[in-house]
């Protein structure tokens, strides 16, 4: 398996932090020995293109996957590749299937709202859970809802206010899984395709 993320950026170092995260939040939902190989593509659009050169140049029974943010709420009942398609226009390549493509609802950070005593455990002393939103549906956040809550949560802890790519990666990292899949049905998908394809 070849999972491309949005996530990392230009610098090397943010790169393999992101991936690091990734494998880690992996392991422990249960794919410790079956990881897929993780490539940090920086932008959404940068990840797509990634993605699209991957599926093209995949061999038999190579499983090819992408995770972005949505960005936005997603439509009841709506697959991830009409979502990017209504908000990005991004087509769905000939090959790949529903399962190929997946979305984190509406940024990574909402899976943050669905353990806040990692959140707690990361940021130590001063950290304040009652700053963050407090809505049960974390996929019904928005994004900047979620920055503005971590920030504020944050602001009195030593290590400073939250910020990301400083921070985010280092909080996945730390993330129960089971937590995140408990509450958020896109989170659920992505964990449950990447589980079907090792069994």
């Amino acid at each position: 398996m070849q999972l491309f993320v949005e996530g990392g950026g230009h610098r090397n170092f943010l790169n393999a932090q992101c991936r690091k995260a990734f494998q880690a939040f992996l392991r422990k939902a249960g794919l410790a020995g079956n990881l897929p190989r993780v490539f940090a593509s920086g932008s959404r659009q940068q990840a797509y293109r990634d993605f699209l050169n991957a599926l093209d140049t995949a061999h038999a029974g190579e499983f090819i996957v992408l995770l972005v943010d949505s960005e936005s709420p997603v439509a009841e009942g709506a697959g991830p590749w009409l979502h990017l398609k209504n908000r990005d226009n991004w087509d769905r390549p000939a090959g790949a299937m529903d399962e190929n493509a997946h979305l984190m609802v509406q940024c990574m950070e909402a899976w943050f709202l669905a353990d806040k005593d990692a959140l707690a455990g990361y940021f130590g002393s001063g950290f304040n859970p009652n700053a963050l939103p407090g809505r049960p549906g974390i996929e019904e956040v928005s994004k900047s809802e979620i920055e503005q809550g971590l920030k504020m949560a944050s602001r009195n802890c030593k290590k400073g206010r939250y910020a990301k790519g400083s921070h985010s990666f280092g909080i996945l990292a730390e993330l129960d899984p089971d937590k995140v899949t408990g509450v958020s049905p896109h989170a659920k998908r992505f964990i449950s395709t990447l589980m079907s394809k090792t069994s």
